[in-house]
């Protein structure tokens, strides 16, 4: 497995040889707790929606996660929100026919850095689409 973080962490990328994870820190997407994209949200992810048509992919999962600060279900209706609007606009690039997105919100769970830590919380904040390579690559 290949991981790739640019840009102080703000970007992660994890290969396996089935699939494809693009991790976005909220940060570089969202204002604080909200699920409004800023200026520069579209086009970081309309190249990851490039990606996808590139990749010929049918199956993408967009899975939002929170830090632990706030109550558990504003986490989740958050993470869920801010994974929706991350599908909403991959599909305004994305063409495969036929695609179907599997979007969720997952709150705190299932972090990958040490809440106790504002830069731990800032990498649980994120949103991780993931896709299946092509195999004919």
């Amino acid at each position: 497995m290949e991981v790739v973080e640019d840009l102080g962490g703000e970007q992660r990328r994890q290969e396996t040889n089935q699939n494809v994870m693009m991790a976005l820190q909220s940060e570089v997407l969202f204002p604080e707790n909200s699920a409004v994209f800023n200026a520069q949200a579209g086009a970081r992810i309309q190249a990851i929606a490039q990606e996808i048509n590139q990749q010929k992919a049918t199956r993408v999962r967009v899975f939002g996660f929170t830090d632990d600060q706030g109550s558990y279900e504003h986490g989740k209706e958050l993470s869920k929100q801010r994974a929706d609007a991350v599908q909403a606009e991959l599909a305004k690039t994305v063409t495969s026919p036929g695609i179907t997105y599997d979007v969720r919100g997952y709150s705190e769970d299932y972090p990958i850095a040490d809440n106790t830590t504002e830069e731990g919380r800032k990498k649980n904040r994120r949103v991780e689409i993931t896709f299946p390579r092509s195999t004919t690559g």
